[in-house]
Parts: C-alpha cells; structure tokens; sequence
C-alpha cells in the first residue's frame, strides 16, 4: 500500500476501496510509541527538546520554504524516533543532528530538492558533513522500522468528508483546507500524540464543519459515528481538545489585537458607528481576564450535543 505524499490531499478516487481498512489496521505503526506520551509528562528534557526540535523544524521551513509537508513529515519521524530512542543529556549537537536529517528524509519522501547547507546555522559550531547526516539518516530509518510512508491524519480527510452529504459539492473544499489548518496546529500539541491519525483527521473535520456549516455540524457528526473504525470515546476527547485549541488561539489572537489597538485615549476618542453599536450589543456575555480587561466568552459546541450552549 503506498500513500501519495506528493499531494495528501488527492481524490478519494484513487485509494481503492479494500485499502480503507488497512489504513485504519496500520495507522498506530505510524504513531510514537505507547509510552512516549508518559515520558513527555514526566520529564522535562523530553518536552523542551521537542519544542525546540519543531521550533528549529519550523524555521528551517520559513526560511527554506519547503513544502507545508515536508516539516509535518520531518516532525512525525522526529516524534516516532525519539520515543524509541533515548536521548544522551548534555549534547546540545544532537538535536540540530537530528532535525536536519528528518527534513532530509522528509525532502527526500516528496522528491524534494535539499540543501544541506541553507538548513544548517553556524552558530555554536556545529556543522555536519554529509556522511554524518547519513549515518543519522540511517538510525532514524531504523527505528522507523523503515516506515517512511508515514500515516498520517492527511490519509484519512477523503475518506471522512466522503461520508458527509454535503448539500453544496462544492464546499468540500472549505472543509478540507480549515481541517488541514487545524491539523497542521495539533502536531505542535503534545496532548495530540495520544489520539490516531484518524480519529484527529475526523475531528478535525467536525471542528472545522462546526465553523463553516453549523447548521449542517448534526449531520456530520451522525457520519462520522456511523463509521464503524471510529473509537467515539476517543473522538468525543479529541473533538473537544481540538475545538479549545482553536478557541484559545482565537481568544489570544483578540487579546493581542486589543492590547494593540486599545489605549485608554483610543477607546475616548472612539465614536461608535449604527452598525458598530448593533454588533456590540450582540456580544453581551463577557469573561474576566488577570488583567482587568474582558473579552467577549467563547460560545463553544460540544460534540456530544447538537446545541451549542
């Protein structure tokens, strides 16, 4: 079974029907292993090398500017090696070691061009040869069990939104890419590495449904539960963990608008207009924030309700 990396996101047509099972059978061979996510919970090395492999992964991408994919990639080879693997203290080198050869292999799983030397930084000293990214290249594909054709949440979204009867064809679309934003933010997210490409993939469907189709989030949901490979205990936990990672990056995002925008002489200076004044009194329930201000109280749709509350 091969998987198109070049374009996750192709039409359901072209994985056959019979491989659907297989990718639901396989899927946690793809995930860390069971007691990565204890490890990240109990030791603060394991949490700050992460955070810093992703941050130095990310900016490898911004300053590249590879392919979206290739860094999603990079990390799910760096998180599946390290829970595997233990990580030596006290060398700083083996992290930047480790990146740049996940991006690598990662270039190299999109037949993407690589360039080792635009991804290393002078700083501290450390730069490596080729030979030595090999060598490393070569004990992350071993403890990858050699799977590079990684499984992830990607595989899953056709075959999700297929399931939906969406009135509209045409607003497949929508979901697809708000799911793929919501997916790419999880992986940054510890609490993630517990839950199944697929049950992320079908959750982030449903977050991104509650969005776009509200009115039609109902029906969405009775597709998703009628798929007999779907845990909804898990998908309940992941669904809700989803939709308050996009609530709190919303809530902070307003935060840092107001603190920029709002000076106590901009707010007396500010003359409201007919329809400013309407659309402010439509947001009447306000939250207390440790600084004094407020800020309009997140209306949140849980799934196991149809209503939001």
């Amino acid at each position: 079974m091969e998987f198109d990396l070049e374009n996750p996101l192709t039409s359901l047509k072209e994985y056959l029907s019979d491989t659907i099972p297989d990718l639901f059978v396989s899927e946690s061979d793809h995930m860390p292993s069971r007691n990565f996510l204890h490890c990240l919970k109990t030791s603060d090395f394991y949490v700050s090398f992460r955070e810093e492999a992703i941050s130095r992964i990310l900016q490898a991408q911004y300053s590249c500017n590879y392919d979206l994919f290739i860094p999603y990639l990079a990390v799910n080879y760096m998180d599946r090696f390290i829970s595997r693997q233990e990580i030596p203290q006290g060398k700083p080198w083996i992290i930047r070691l480790l990146v740049i050869s996940c991006l690598s292999l990662a270039a190299k799983m999109k037949n993407k061009h690589f360039s080792i030397s635009n991804s290393q930084e002078a700083e501290a000293g450390f730069i490596f040869d080729t030979q030595t990214i090999n060598r490393m290249e070569l004990l992350v594909l071993d403890a990858l069990n050699w799977r590079m054709r990684s499984i992830t949440p990607f595989s899953f979204v056709h075959f999700f939104i297929s399931l939906f009867e969406l009135k509209d064809p045409s607003s497949s679309q929508p979901l697809k890419d708000r799911a793929t934003e919501i997916i790419f933010k999880a992986q940054n997210e510890i609490k993630f590495l517990e839950f199944k490409p697929s049950i992320i993939a079908a959750s982030a469907l449903l977050v991104a449904s509650n969005e776009r189709f509200p009115l039609q989030f109902p029906c969405f949901k009775c597709s998703i539960y009628s798929c007999e490979f779907v845990n909804e205990e898990k998908l309940l936990e992941c669904f809700n963990a989803l939709q308050e990672m996009v609530e709190m990056e919303w809530y902070e995002s307003m935060l840092d608008t107001m603190s920029c925008t709002r000076t106590p002489l901009s707010v007396l200076d500010r003359h409201f207009t007919k329809s400013e004044s309407e659309t402010a009194s439509i947001i009447t329930n306000t939250t207390t924030i440790t600084n004094g201000s407020t800020v309009p109280e997140i209306k949140r749709r849980k799934l196991n309700g149809y209503s939001s509350t």
